[in-house]
């Protein structure tokens, strides 16, 4: 019977122990970098993300448009990725820390290009294109692209979760950003003084809509990351909150 026992709490506990494994294996992908950037090599541009300008939301020129494989239709941003430019004594820097980045952009497949020669985020490729200013923190400038490894990692936010509301008074759409702990928003409510908590769709990116008029009650949101955790921020934005301020909350 003990035998028995033990068998089923290994059963029973292995796939978590897989699952842990996998996360924090190193990957293979590749990557170049984006010269679309202000004088400090950072991304600003407005990405698939719906970030706008990166330093406004804190991710600067730690930022990455990721290829199909990873960007998940817009689910994988606000994601962490701890990146290292490995197997090529000419391009990598050698002895250079790893840096983190930030998936704030998709980056388009180009079917008229090989996958080898200019279409590097065709399927099924994984691929990382990053800023210029991260880019020359592991590998040289002057590389076309380099071989990376790369892993999740926990997202280290100064502050809390931060709502930017936009839309009409029919229409509320808010951008969240500033994700700790696993960066990706999978599921959000919002809700009013004088309503119940109300599901958000996915609009694009990490913009999430509702088509109930709140304008004029307080908000409250309702964050569930891809962990399955779930943080409520009460009351974040006050009555009179107006389209196109940021609000910030709590954060996991």
């Amino acid at each position: 019977m003990e035998a028995l026992q033990a068998t089923v709490l290994y059963l029973i506990l292995l796939p978590t122990y897989i699952i842990t494994a996998k996360d924090d294996a190193w990957k293979s992908a590749t990557a170049t970098y984006t010269k679309e950037a202000d004088g400090d090599g950072s991304i600003i541009i407005e990405g698939a993300c719906g970030y706008g300008d990166l330093h406004k939301v804190s991710y600067g020129k730690y930022s990455a448009g990721l290829s199909n494989m990873l960007f998940n239709r817009g689910s994988t941003c606000g994601a962490c990725y701890e990146v290292r430019c490995v197997d090529h004594i000419l391009w990598c820097l050698q002895g250079s820390p790893p840096v983190i980045l930030t998936a704030t952009d998709f980056c388009p497949p180009n079917y008229g290009l090989s996958a080898e020669y200019g279409g590097w985020c065709n399927f099924p490729k994984e691929h990382f294109e990053i800023s210029e200013a991260a880019f020359a923190e592991i590998a040289e400038r002057k590389a076309d692209i380099v071989p990376i490894q790369y892993r999740r990692v926990k997202c280290e936010r100064r502050g809390g979760l931060k709502f930017t509301l936009s839309g009409s008074s029919h229409f509320c759409q808010v951008l969240i950003t500033n994700v700790g702990l696993d960066g990706e928003v999978v599921a959000v409510k919002v809700k009013g003084s004088k309503t119940g908590w109300l599901p958000m769709a996915r609009n694009w990116g990490q913009n999430w809509q509702s088509n109930v008029n709140l304008v004029g009650q307080p908000l409250s949101f309702e964050v569930t990351s891809s962990s399955g955790r779930t943080l409520a921020s009460y009351n974040v934005a006050p009555a009179k909150w107006k389209f196109g301020q940021t609000f910030e909350g709590k954060q996991f």
